[in-house]
């Protein structure tokens, strides 16, 4: 089964934090996926450019700013192999954003084409 592991995170609070502490975390999240991608769980996966760069299409209208109504923007995503669920929280968990106010939200893919 893939699943979808969406990052997200305050970018406030995330741009708020020194400089140090958010490359160690990056480079703590390079080591994840380095194993993930060594040990087959992980299928591909982006970081994303900062919320403000977004634009928001709804029918016929295209807006500047996401514009969610949520604190949270999402930050990037992971498409991962596992056997069922329960590994892919377990994966989600170990992603080091977490710790400093980061969600992760693990939803399975029903097709991809």
């Amino acid at each position: 089964m893939q699943f979808m592991l969406m990052c997200c995170i305050d970018e406030k609070k995330w741009n708020g934090l020194p400089a140090e502490k958010r490359d160690t975390i990056m480079q703590e999240y390079h080591g994840l996926m380095q194993s993930l991608k060594a040990s087959g769980h992980l299928m591909s996966g982006a970081k994303l450019d900062d919320c403000s760069t977004a634009v928001t299409v709804r029918q016929a209208s295209v807006t500047d700013g996401p514009f969610a109504e949520t604190k949270e923007q999402l930050g990037g995503y992971h498409v991962i192999e596992c056997e069922n669920q329960d590994e892919a929280v377990a994966i989600a968990q170990r992603i080091p954003t977490l710790p400093s106010g980061g969600t992760i939200e693990v939803r399975r893919l029903l097709y991809a084409e």
